[in-house]
Order: C-alpha cells, then structure tokens, then sequence
C-alpha cells in the first residue's frame, strides 16, 4: 500500500523526498542503461527532474516477460457479443455491484449529484474493469511502464508518455515509493484503472481529505470515475442507446461503423433504420451484436460514446450499460 505526504511543491523536494530503495548487484537489470534511457532522463531533467535520481529509479525497474508476452499475445478469436457478455453479467457479478451501492449509497448519490453521471454507470464501471477492487493488477507500475516504454517498440512512444506522466503524478501527489503502486501489465491503477495521464486529468479527492487515493480509498475511485464521464461530456438525464428496427435490407457497410455517431436517425430512417423508441432526432451510429441465434441491433447515442472513450469497444461500453441496469434493477427491487 503506498504512502502519501502533502504534494511537493519542487523537483529539488521531490527528490528528497521519494524513497528509492537501496540498489542492489541487481541493479543492472534496470533500464537506466538501455539506448533510449538517456534520451528519456534528458527529457525528464528538462522538466526539473534531477537525472541522478531518474537514473536510480529506471535501476529500479525491471523487465517483464510476462507483460511483453501479453501484449504480443496474437489475437484471440473474436468475441461475439453474446460470449463476451458472459463474462460481465453474471449474477454474481450483479449482486457484487448491488452489495457496493448499498455499501456506498451516499457517496454515488453525492457524485451522481455533483457530476450527473448516473450512480449505476459509476458502479458498471469498477464493476467491469475490476470487479469492486478484487482485481486492481499485481505487476508493479513502474516495471509494466518501462518494460512497455522500452521494449514493446510498437507501442513504445505511448507508454513511455505514460512513464513520464507516472513520474510527474507523483511528483504532483508526493507518492514516496514509486516501485510499491501495483496496476494491471498495462500500467492501470486502482478501482476504476486509470492510467497515469488519466489520473493525473481526472482523479479527485473526493472526500477532501487532501489526497487523490484511487487504490484504497472507495470514495476518491467513485469521485474520479464520475468526473471522467462528466469531462467527457456526459450528457445528464439522455439515454445511451436504442433498439433499432430494420425494414428490408440491413446497410450491412454502415454496421459497426465506427463509434461516434455521425449520422442522424432522421438520416438513418432514410435507409430503413428506426428506433423502437421515441427520441429526438440525434446523431447515432448503428451496431450489430451477435449472440448464438441472431444479430441484435442497436443504436449508439452520445453517452453511448461517452462510455467507449474510457474502453474503445462498443462489446465493452454494451457489457457496462447492461451490467449497470442490471445493478440498478436488482438494487431498486422491493
């Protein structure tokens, strides 16, 4: 568990402050020495990071097979839909989420109200990506980071921007011990598994004791997961999608399109495609998903949309719209 002190103010401060544990023989199997690494301390010095320092944090960093085998894992075969619901709406899953509104009505309704984010949504969100915090990842952060950053070239420059954004959260949030946090083999943290820049845009301290804690601290995760919505432009009281009612011939080249809506359902009426409820006219992008016996249709709306800027899947942003009705339907049961 990490320890927290009152942000610093400098890059002199932090220094002294952060606590790098003693180095060791092992200390060549960091990445201070590896061909980018200067080129990456540099960079970090020009933002008033002190390069000895840098030098003994990537010393503590190491190589992870296992997260280079998961990221270079080829593709499984595709999901249907159908599969892939199966894995987020289970009962138990659905009770998991009911037994944590209850547990934290008065916060969700607190961020439901602050940030008009629905509390159901909020609780589908930790409820998929980590299961209410069973799951929050095991691999140190700052070793999924290197290890991606520097030995993962196809995704190198992005996560090596993550390692930078990781070093200035915690110069920002005094976080003394940067090889303790632990996240998933991509470097994602805490109930609602933000990434470092996400954290560092969208994380709160939501219950105002001074610190942004999204690894143990429930209130700061549901503050922060609501305000990420709410800064993705979260439309309150607007629905997500419709089911959409096809005449003659499905536009089979304008399924699963893409995930912005770009045309609207006045338009889509113009091919045939209705929705099976009354709504304004609005853009909507139109989606196919398929279980064992059929394709089911829909139409994405705005917060649709909203929901895959946190995962780009439309499978993902369907399993937590469905999971929070779910919730919602068995935590409102009389």
């Amino acid at each position: 568990m990490q320890k927290w002190i009152r942000p610093l103010t400098s890059a002199a401060a932090l220094t002294a402050a952060l606590t790098i544990p003693a180095l060791t023989a092992q200390a060549s199997t960091g990445y201070s020495n590896h061909p980018e690494a200067q080129t990456f301390i540099s960079e970090m010095a020009e933002q008033g990071f002190d390069k000895h320092w840098l030098k003994d944090v990537l010393d503590q960093a190491r190589r992870q097979e296992s997260i280079l085998k998961a990221m270079s894992r080829p593709a499984e075969r595709r999901l249907t839909w159908g599969e892939y619901r199966k894995i987020f709406l289970g009962q138990k899953r659905i009770d998991q989420g009911v037994a944590f509104w209850k547990k934290h009505a008065s916060t969700l309704a607190k961020a439901e109200k602050q940030y008009g984010v629905p509390a159901e949504i909020i609780v589908a969100i930790i409820g998929v990506e980590t299961r209410y915090g069973r799951n929050m990842g095991s691999y140190r952060v700052l070793d999924a980071l290197t290890t991606l950053g520097f030995d993962y070239p196809k995704r190198g420059k992005f996560f090596r921007g993550q390692l930078k954004e990781y070093l200035l959260m915690a110069k920002e949030e005094g976080i003394t011990d940067l090889t303790r946090l632990k996240g998933s083999y991509a470097g994602a943290m805490g109930f609602g598994q933000f990434i470092p820049s996400s954290f560092r845009h969208f994380a709160v301290d939501f219950d105002g004791d001074g610190k942004r804690d999204i690894w143990t601290n429930r209130v700061d995760a549901i503050g922060s997961v609501a305000n990420y919505f709410s800064q993705h432009n979260w439309k309150t009281g607007e629905p997500v999608r419709a089911q959409a009612n096809i005449s003659g011939a499905v536009p089979e080249t304008e399924v699963n399109k893409g995930l912005k809506p770009a045309r609207t359902l006045s338009q889509w009426q113009t091919l045939g495609v209705t929705s099976a409820v009354t709504l304004a006219d609005q853009p909507a992008t139109l989606m196919g998903l398929e279980t064992a016996d059929k394709t089911h249709y829909w139409l994405g709306l705005h917060n649709f949309y909203v929901i895959t800027r946190y995962n780009h899947s439309r499978l993902y942003a369907s399993a937590v719209y469905e999971l929070s009705q779910a919730v919602n339907k068995a935590y409102r049961k009389p």
